[in-house]
């Protein structure tokens, strides 16, 4: 049993069958996601229809000249849409990326809890920064340090809320999951219709008072949390040696690493370059009434709200029976669907009406389609890192799981940029093929790859 597992014992009560602590981190992922998804549905946006398109507003920034500089010295010359693309790459992989160095941070250094607090406190100054043209890049600075001490601790208090081999665990990260995407379905909603009426800025605030909330329900739920523990020393002041078991399961998780990065380079693009393509090439009115683009990434969030229950009842059915799929399978399934519903946009030319724009019908279609496959995957791989890492680095390799949510960025940054060249059926064809076959490739090593992570020993 972890050492902290106190949390999850039956005097500090459950609710809804989950240790309440289960609930005090859901609801602060929840805020985080209201403040995170809200701008990263508005910043291509904001960057290809407003901030870019004004040199006089550019040349304000501070660090931006240096900054397009070094851009420019990797990938040449940049038009505003490439380098906007390029920099939302960049950011989305250092937002995801960083947890590594916070959830170090949080393991060795200043615990978990200090962590999140400092964590939420940068990411809500970063928020309000973005109200100004001058600090836009210092702005992006501060949410990325902060996400990546936030997110490389919450989540990683999940697994001590358990004792060792309590039922509940299983489905702990679906519910959680939840919270996630009920955020991310609220947020785009939200801000994106402050934007609309009162501009991006407004749209910015609103995400910045998002992780305000997220920070009181955090410091108030402290009761329900696992106590901080010792970081991982033995007695003589070394650190504690792993166990065979422990490091069969270290290297199984770094092993499958690489195919996960394969489903995060599509993931990523729905944040990225699919905000263009919905507002340059699919028909968004709707009875007279143009859909704000920001809206469709609700649909990100409200559709777990339906799938998660179903794929928890599917996996029932099939557990009655037998036939439950493990881990890495559900993760090949995720990702050959996720892979698939891609493949979808590129019929956007042959759906196309007169004036060339395909039917709101379509990226409908693949919300639905891809949710289906994402909710296979995105929680399953995020349990596989929190319950199969050892105590002493959960929050290590839960900030290695993100790491594979870093490099998608980057390289869906790096596509971003040849999306103006290939147009938008090549494009998507090509990260369906990615992501379809880093579903398959799980598939054809999960054998071994299961007898890595299995969980009898150490």
């Amino acid at each position: 049993m972890d050492a902290n597992t106190a949390a999850g014992t039956p005097e500090n009560g459950d609710l809804f069958g989950q240790p309440k602590g289960l609930w005090v981190l859901a609801s602060t992922e929840f805020w985080d996601r209201i403040s995170f998804h809200g701008m990263v549905a508005m910043l291509v946006l904001y960057m290809t229809g407003d901030l870019l398109l004004h040199p006089d507003r550019v040349a304000t920034i501070i660090g931006f000249a240096p900054y397009r500089a070094a851009l420019e010295a990797l990938s040449g010359t940049l038009s505003p849409q490439a380098l906007a693309l390029q920099t939302f790459g960049y950011y989305y992989a250092c937002v995801t990326g960083l947890p590594l160095i916070g959830g170090w941070m949080g393991d060795r250094v200043i615990g978990r809890k200090l962590a999140v607090g400092g964590g939420a406190a940068m990411m809500t100054a970063g928020h309000f920064a973005l109200a100004f043209d001058r600090t836009f890049l210092i702005a992006l600075v501060l949410l990325m340090c902060g996400a990546g001490l936030l997110r490389g601790n919450l989540s990683a208090q999940i697994k001590s809320l358990y004792a060792d081999g309590d039922p509940r665990e299983v489905n702990a990260f679906q519910y959680y999951y939840l919270g996630i995407n009920f955020g991310a379905a609220a947020a785009p909603i939200l801000s994106g219709s402050v934007a609309a009426i009162w501009g991006w800025h407004a749209g910015f605030a609103v995400a910045g008072f998002g992780m305000l909330i997220g920070l009181a329900l955090y410091l108030a739920g402290q009761r329900w949390l696992p106590a901080e523990q010792q970081r991982a020393r033995a007695p003589s002041g070394k650190r504690a040696s792993l166990t065979p078991g422990e490091r069969r399961r270290v290297f199984g998780l770094l092993l499958i690493w690489p195919l996960v990065v394969g489903y995060w380079t599509a993931q990523a693009q729905i944040w990225n370059v699919y905000n263009i393509w919905l507002r340059d090439t699919v028909n968004l009115d709707v009875g007279g009434f143009s859909v704000p683009v920001p809206w469709f990434q609700s649909l990100d969030g409200l559709a777990p709200g339906l799938f998660i229950p179903l794929v928890l009842w599917i996996w029932s059915l099939q557990a009655k029976r037998g036939r439950e799929p493990d881990v890495l399978t559900k993760l090949a399934i995720g990702s050959v669907i996720f892979g698939l519903s891609v493949g979808l946009l590129a019929a956007g030319p042959l759906l196309a009406n007169a004036q060339g724009r395909a039917p709101i019908a379509l990226p409908l279609l693949f919300h639905i389609t891809s949710n289906f496959g994402a909710m296979y995957y995105a929680p399953v791989i995020l349990g596989l890192y929190g319950t199969r890492a050892p105590q002493s680095l959960r929050g290590t390799l839960v900030g290695v799981n993100y790491m594979a949510v870093a490099a998608g960025s980057v390289l869906s940054g790096w596509m971003g940029g040849l999306y103006e060249s290939m147009g938008p059926a090549p494009f998507w064809l090509l990260n369906a093929a990615i992501c379809t076959g880093a579903g398959l490739a799980i598939a054809l090593f999960a054998p071994a790859l299961n007898r890595l992570l299995a969980q009898d020993e150490g």
